[in-house]
């Protein structure tokens, strides 16, 4: 496996840190050669080190016996070999444009710290790109996670924050903050990569919401019991919206207008009733009056045992925990948030056009 550019970095780093350590540990030698062997001051012997080292062609400080004189040659061999190493790390360096690198990885890492409740990507394909497409239009915060250069160039290129480094590896998940983040996406190539990512984002941060993408059916199973607490197959859900889009295309362009998009008029979000602050748990619809104060319909509630009330009466009951699916237009569901009270919302609030 090739090393990142982050990696490289590093290894520059490190390679110019063991240069200079060489260099000192030559001058030390010879200072200390210089004043016990030779029998020197310190001024004279740290004097005589330098000007060997730099070659710079001025005479002895004192005349050296055969001894000293084969030590010296020895010293500045040894001073040549470091100092070459260094100044071909250097070159290196500027070449291949690591300083740049290391600028841009630390600007990176201060933005990757600020980021909470964020979304990860890993994998920046074809579906990775479009996940970050639509995050993008919905305006949420998320970090791109991909070990090809060119793709992580790409993510960045349109402006998207982006990491590159290997998804299924726990130094890179904490790297962009998978333990401070809301839900990661492994979109990568294998299903075997995307359990991988899936176990050691459970393992990292329990609470965090792991979507997975499957190309079998065998995989959907293993990828749930690894703890994903949703598993898209784009075979099986690609056939599906096909079929759809043969049976039922009014209904189905509806459905991805209010889905995707960012042009789109109306919206579809998720609120978590919290008992502390909504001041609606225990009423029912019908005396909440949700619909006619903010113009949002709830579609659907799902409780807290898992059970799904689809097409909500006025007189089903709001009780505590329970999810709410509601339509509206951007500023509908944003009275809709407010109107519920600082609950704990599942998602982002709708951003308006």
């Amino acid at each position: 496996m090739y090393p990142t550019l982050e990696q490289k970095y590093y290894r520059i780093q490190k390679e110019l840190m063991a240069g200079v350590a060489a260099l000192g540990g030559v001058m030390i030698t010879g200072t200390l050669w210089y004043r016990f062997v030779e029998g020197w001051s310190w001024e004279k012997a740290i004097y005589m080190t330098v000007i060997t080292l730099s070659t710079v062609g001025y005479a002895e400080v004192h005349p050296l016996n055969s001894r000293g004189r084969i030590f010296t040659i020895g010293l500045i061999l040894m001073g040549i070999i470091t100092i070459g190493y260094m100044v071909n790390r250097i070159t290196e360096a500027v070449i291949e444009g690591y300083f740049q690198e290391g600028i841009r990885l630390r600007q990176m890492r201060r933005l990757m710290e600020s980021l909470y409740g964020h979304y990860i990507i890993c994998g920046f394909s074809h579906t990775g790109r479009q996940i970050a497409k639509e995050f993008a239009a919905e305006d949420v915060p998320f970090v791109i996670i991909d070990f090809d250069l060119e793709s992580a160039q790409k993510a960045q290129s349109l402006g998207y924050i982006a990491y590159q480094g290997d998804a299924t590896l726990d130094e890179t998940l904490l790297r962009v903050g998978i333990n401070k983040a809301n839900c990661i996406v492994a979109a990568l190539p294998t299903d075997a990569e995307n359990l991988y990512i899936v176990l050691s984002a459970k393992t990292l941060n329990r609470k965090i919401r792991a979507i997975a993408q499957a190309s079998t059916e065998e995989a959907i199973q293993k990828l749930q019991r690894g703890g994903a607490d949703a598993v898209i197959s784009p075979y099986i859900t690609g056939g599906k919206r096909m079929a759809a889009a043969a049976l039922r295309p009014q209904v189905l362009d509806f459905v991805d207008g209010i889905l995707t998009g960012a042009d789109r008029q109306l919206y579809m979000e998720e609120f978590l009733l919290d008992p502390v602050y909504c001041p609606f748990v225990g009423q029912t619809l019908g005396e909440a009056g949700l619909r006619g104060q903010t113009g949002a319909l709830v579609l659907a509630i799902r409780r807290e045992s898992g059970e799904l009330i689809g097409g909500p009466t006025a007189d089903t009951t709001l009780i505590s925990g329970d999810l709410l699916i509601a339509m509206g237009t951007a500023e509908q569901l944003r009275d809709l948030n407010q109107l519920l009270g600082p609950i704990s919302k599942k998602l982002r609030k709708p951003k308006k056009n």
